[in-house]
């Protein structure tokens, strides 16, 4: 396994643990904490997310610089790609929805129930898919 492909490796299964543990555990789990309000589980939801997404930024960064450098296999940079881009559309489409609604929440306005949460969650599961489909073929490539 080459120096790239290890760090393409590392990173790609540090950045699944992120997106698994946060999205799928912390996220759900906050809100049955006694005695949590919606304001300040939204609150510490938007700490918490924007602290992941920037490190997704720079995880993916580092994964893109790497895959220039040294490419994987097709299959593995597709996937990585569609990582990559699965985030950008988060950030980018969903996110500042999200946000919008919590803007308004945080100020106090009643604000009908949003949607915009599902998509985000779909787009974390097609994440989650695609780092692991990324992480195993540049890990069997190394191996072979």
């Amino acid at each position: 396994m080459t120096t790239t492909s290890a760090v393409i490796t590392a990173i790609g299964f540090c950045w699944l643990g992120m997106v698994l543990a946060i999205s799928f555990l912390e996220a759900p789990l906050k809100f049955r904490a006694p005695g949590l309000t919606l304001q300040v589980g939204l609150g510490i939801g938007r700490l918490v997310f924007r602290a992941l997404n920037t490190i997704e930024i720079v995880f993916a960064a580092t994964i893109l610089i790497a895959i220039l450098f040294d490419p994987p296999p097709v299959g593995a940079v597709v996937a990585l790609v569609v990582a990559m881009a699965t985030l950008i559309v988060q950030l980018v489409v969903v996110r500042p929805r999200l946000t919008r609604r919590s803007d308004a929440v945080l100020a106090g306005r009643d604000v009908p129930r949003s949607h915009s949460h599902y998509a985000y969650v779909a787009l974390e599961v097609l994440k989650v898919i695609a780092l692991l489909i990324g992480g195993i073929a540049v890990l069997a490539h190394g191996v072979s």
